[in-house]
């Protein structure tokens, strides 16, 4: 599939505290899942996708993670990594690291979500110029740790909040976006004390009725932030083989 969007960007710069334990040698990215390290399902739903252009954003131990990524980056894909110094801040601090490195509009995601190509796919074939597309998902009943998603209040199709504190809301933030120029400014505009979150930056463009919700149906898609997520994605990659 050729796509408009040629570029992605795949935040990965935090040292994975929830998962990482007391293992100093910890790479979230290279997390075995299924038998392959996790960042390579993300690149390769990307690659089947028709993205051409990878910017990976680093951090934590990055001069380890940096030669291991390039291994797992197929030959019709170009690797751009961009370090993050800032990457104990919150991770629309690695989005801003991307600015000068891609060309809008492009694909955003992390390095932890876990999806069907057809997410991408849906996302890219709905998205809407000018707009901040979120992929979102509104079957509420199948998403494991509700209490800990990302949740989104939607009305017709523009996000009209977002927070994991949500009381009133109908869809969470599937981690995956496609991202107008002006997200940017946006992040920036979001900083408080010279950090900022990407539901902050998000928060301030539903505001402004920017925010496009695109429903991903039935399409699979899991989270990896904690042991509980990695052991549902296991199981759930194991029966889709």
């Amino acid at each position: 599939m050729k796509s408009r969007i040629s570029e992605a960007v795949i935040l990965m710069a935090g040292c994975g505290s929830r998962l990482r334990g007391a293992d100093e040698t910890f790479l979230k990215p290279l997390l075995p899942i299924h038998g392959r390290p996790l960042v390579s399902y993300t690149i390769e739903a990307l690659a089947r996708s028709g993205i051409g252009k990878i910017v990976a954003i680093v951090g934590f131990e990055s001069r380890r993670l940096g030669p291991a990524l390039r291994k797992l980056i197929p030959s019709t894909m170009e690797l751009d990594l961009v370090e993050n110094r800032d990457w104990q801040k919150q991770n629309g601090i690695s989005a801003l690291a991307a600015r000068s490195h891609v060309s809008a509009p492009f694909l955003l995601t992390m390095c932890d979500h876990l999806f069907d190509r057809r997410v991408v796919d849906l996302l890219i074939e709905h998205t809407e110029n000018r707009a901040l597309n979120l992929a979102i998902d509104k079957k509420l009943d199948s998403v494991f740790d509700l209490e800990d998603a990302m949740k989104v209040q939607t009305r017709n199709d523009r996000v009209t909040a977002i927070g994991k504190d949500l009381q009133d809301y109908d869809a969470i933030d599937t981690g995956l976006f496609v991202c107008p120029e002006e997200f940017f400014d946006y992040l920036e505009h979001a900083k408080k004390n010279g950090d900022c979150s990407l539901s902050d930056g998000v928060r301030l463009m539903a505001a402004d009725g920017k925010v496009h919700a695109i429903d991903i149906g039935n399409v699979w898609w899991q989270d990896v932030d904690t042991p509980a997520m990695l052991q549902k994605a296991e199981r759930s990659l194991r029966q889709a083989s």
